[in-house]
Protein backbone atom coordinates (compact mmCIF):
# COMPACT_ATOMS: atom_id res chain seq x y z
CA UNK A 1 0.00 0.00 0.00
CA UNK A 2 1.21 3.60 -0.79
CA UNK A 3 -0.15 6.79 0.74
CA UNK A 4 0.30 9.40 -0.91
CA UNK A 5 0.06 13.18 0.56
CA UNK A 6 0.09 16.23 -1.83
CA UNK A 7 0.64 19.88 -0.87
CA UNK A 8 1.34 23.35 -2.10
CA UNK A 9 -2.06 24.33 -3.67
CA UNK A 10 -3.67 27.48 -3.36
CA UNK A 11 -4.72 31.00 -4.69
CA UNK A 12 -2.55 32.83 -7.21
CA UNK A 13 -3.02 35.47 -9.59
CA UNK A 14 -2.78 35.18 -13.27
CA UNK A 15 0.76 35.46 -14.30
CA UNK A 16 1.95 34.32 -10.90
CA UNK A 17 3.51 30.44 -10.13
CA UNK A 18 3.11 27.69 -7.45
CA UNK A 19 4.65 24.40 -6.86
CA UNK A 20 2.75 21.01 -6.03
CA UNK A 21 4.61 18.51 -4.21
CA UNK A 22 2.91 14.45 -3.86
CA UNK A 23 5.19 12.49 -1.52
CA UNK A 24 4.69 8.75 -1.32
CA UNK A 25 5.53 6.59 1.27
CA UNK A 26 4.84 2.74 2.08
CA UNK A 27 5.94 -0.66 3.19
CA UNK A 28 7.31 -1.25 -0.50
CA UNK A 29 8.45 1.44 -2.57
CA UNK A 30 9.15 0.85 -6.43
CA UNK A 31 7.62 4.07 -8.33
CA UNK A 32 7.79 3.82 -11.59
CA UNK A 33 5.89 6.70 -13.35
CA UNK A 34 4.99 9.55 -11.19
CA UNK A 35 2.16 12.01 -13.10
CA UNK A 36 0.22 15.14 -12.07
CA UNK A 37 -3.47 15.33 -13.50
CA UNK A 38 -5.89 18.38 -13.00
CA UNK A 39 -9.56 18.37 -13.10
CA UNK A 40 -11.96 21.86 -13.61
CA UNK A 41 -15.52 22.09 -12.67
CA UNK A 42 -17.60 20.37 -14.76
CA UNK A 43 -14.43 18.86 -17.13
CA UNK A 44 -12.56 15.49 -17.02
CA UNK A 45 -10.13 14.54 -15.61
CA UNK A 46 -6.65 15.42 -17.82
CA UNK A 47 -3.13 14.55 -18.13
CA UNK A 48 -1.08 17.28 -17.35
CA UNK A 49 2.66 15.97 -16.85
CA UNK A 50 4.14 12.60 -16.68
CA UNK A 51 7.45 11.67 -15.19
CA UNK A 52 9.19 8.53 -15.62
CA UNK A 53 12.08 7.48 -13.42
CA UNK A 54 13.98 7.24 -16.36
CA UNK A 55 13.88 11.22 -17.06
CA UNK A 56 11.51 11.11 -19.70
CA UNK A 57 9.10 13.86 -19.42
CA UNK A 58 5.69 14.57 -21.39
CA UNK A 59 3.55 17.74 -21.27
CA UNK A 60 -0.32 18.65 -21.87
CA UNK A 61 0.02 21.35 -24.69
CA UNK A 62 -1.96 23.98 -22.63
CA UNK A 63 1.06 24.13 -20.38
CA UNK A 64 4.16 23.54 -22.10
CA UNK A 65 6.61 26.23 -21.48
CA UNK A 66 5.32 27.15 -18.54
CA UNK A 67 4.68 24.07 -16.06
CA UNK A 68 7.45 21.87 -15.08
CA UNK A 69 7.46 18.40 -13.82
CA UNK A 70 10.43 16.82 -11.72
CA UNK A 71 10.68 13.98 -9.27
CA UNK A 72 13.68 12.95 -6.59
CA UNK A 73 13.44 9.67 -6.36
CA UNK A 74 15.46 9.17 -3.03
CA UNK A 75 12.59 11.26 -1.24
CA UNK A 76 9.50 9.49 -3.38
CA UNK A 77 8.53 12.83 -4.09
CA UNK A 78 6.97 14.54 -7.57
CA UNK A 79 7.17 18.11 -7.96
CA UNK A 80 5.10 20.48 -10.31
CA UNK A 81 6.59 24.07 -10.64
CA UNK A 82 3.57 25.83 -12.71
CA UNK A 83 4.38 29.68 -13.91
CA UNK A 84 2.41 32.06 -15.82
CA UNK A 85 -0.37 30.66 -14.20
CA UNK A 86 -4.21 31.21 -15.84
CA UNK A 87 -7.19 31.40 -14.70
CA UNK A 88 -7.96 28.61 -16.85
CA UNK A 89 -5.76 26.43 -14.58
CA UNK A 90 -8.12 26.79 -11.88
CA UNK A 91 -8.89 23.14 -11.06
CA UNK A 92 -7.92 20.05 -8.06
CA UNK A 93 -4.56 18.72 -8.79
CA UNK A 94 -4.17 15.23 -8.26
CA UNK A 95 -1.05 13.11 -8.46
CA UNK A 96 -0.60 9.76 -9.67
CA UNK A 97 2.08 7.03 -8.94
CA UNK A 98 2.59 3.69 -10.36
CA UNK A 99 3.84 1.68 -7.88
CA UNK A 100 4.69 -2.02 -8.95
CA UNK A 101 2.04 -1.82 -11.57
CA UNK A 102 -0.44 -0.44 -9.45
CA UNK A 103 -1.95 2.76 -9.45
CA UNK A 104 -2.49 5.50 -6.94
CA UNK A 105 -3.74 8.66 -6.52
CA UNK A 106 -3.52 11.61 -4.29
CA UNK A 107 -6.46 13.53 -2.84
CA UNK A 108 -6.22 16.35 -4.65
CA UNK A 109 -4.81 20.09 -4.24
CA UNK A 110 -6.87 22.47 -5.08
CA UNK A 111 -5.39 25.49 -7.55
CA UNK A 112 -7.07 28.56 -8.23
CA UNK A 113 -6.00 31.38 -10.40
CA UNK A 114 -7.79 34.42 -10.12
CA UNK A 115 -7.62 38.41 -9.19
Amino acid sequence: QVQLVESGGGLVQPGGSLRLSCAASGNRISINSMAWYRQAPGKERELVAAATSRGGTNYADSVKGRFTISRDNGKNTVYLQMSSLKPEDTAVYYCLVNNFGRPYWGQGTQVTVSS
